[in-house]
């Protein structure tokens, strides 16, 4: 295979159970190959050991270092994937789902007027309840159900491949994904979360809001990490509780505005305006962004 000419940008994530000498083998043969190292962090959680570390070159051969790197996972005994940034082609995303249609219906409209460039490539359901929406988008759907964790995660780590996705959209996809799983994702797993984190966690945050009497009730788009909803901010929107407010007067207002604010996120992500460092999300002009 012909070396591709200009700075290509690739994005190594290395998982397997902790040992000695992993990142130093990585980064050795990165600059062996004429690589320079941008930005790499690494986590150990229970003896597993995940890392992520992008890196630039000026001449690279894919084939060569697809074929090195192979040959460096089997010596390691580690799983070790490289996903190559092209500027030049539409961004793959999938939108993972459960049962509420609000988020994902949002994005598809968004996509069907011309609002976001981006090839949604499939939906992953955690149940088949939202295949209708996909059928008439004529987007792929699968449904894999978590009954077995592992066995899940592995089965949508295949699709993930199979499509070959950049963006991993969390359409109110009501499961936890395991470190496992994150780590080979860093930065490219947008989630929106009911409320204005890092305040009343979990999946009844509207009832949290309404039973304690909040005022201001809003939502997060963040970046997915192995802590809970502790992600990167990306974006955040509220609305005030007024007196004529209920339990469901505040979910429907909530939900249009989850749906706004993750259409938001992704369209920022998108357009290449997102930068991450030091565990907060800046905007091309520098400056983090808010609601």
């Amino acid at each position: 295979m012909v070396a591709a000419k200009g700075k290509t940008i690739i994005e190594v994530t290395v998982v397997g159970p902790d040992r000695k000498g992993v990142v130093a083998d990585i980064t050795n043969f990165i600059f062996k190959n004429s690589g320079n190292i941008e930005k790499i962090s690494q986590n150990v959680v229970r003896g597993l050991f995940g890392m992520q570390l992008e890196a630039s070159f000026l001449d690279i051969d894919r084939t060569e270092l697809d074929s090195g790197l192979k040959q460096l996972a089997k010596k390691l005994s580690m799983e070790i994937k490289v996903h190559y940034q092209e500027p030049n082609r539409l961004r793959n995303v999938a939108i993972f789902v459960s049962k509420e249609p609000h988020c994902v219906a949002k994005i598809l409209d968004a996509k069907k007027k011309g609002l976001i460039k981006t090839n949604i490539a499939v939906i992953l359901g955690s149940d088949g309840t939202l295949k209708p929406m996909a059928d008439e988008a004529g987007i792929p759907f699968h449904a894999v159900v978590h009954t077995d964790q592992a066995e899940a995660e592995n089965k949508i780590l295949q699709l993930i491949d199979q499509y070959n996705i950049d963006l991993i959209v969390l359409a109110r996809y009501m499961r936890i994904l395991t470190p496992n799983f994150v780590w080979r994702y860093p930065n490219r797993i947008i989630n929106i979360h009911p409320s204005l984190l890092p305040a009343f966690p979990g999946a009844y945050a509207y009832v949290q809001a309404y039973e304690r009497g909040a005022k201001i009730v809003g939502c997060t788009a963040h970046f997915v990490t192995e802590d809970l909803d502790q992600g990167p901010i990306i974006y955040q929107e509220s609305f005030k509780v007024s007196s004529t407010d209920n339990l469901d007067t505040i979910k429907k207002k909530g939900q249009e505005l989850e749906a706004a604010t993750l259409f938001e996120a992704v369209k920022l992500y998108l357009e290449n305006k997102l930068e991450v460092y030091w565990g907060k999300v800046y905007i091309q002009d520098g400056q983090p962004k808010s609601g």
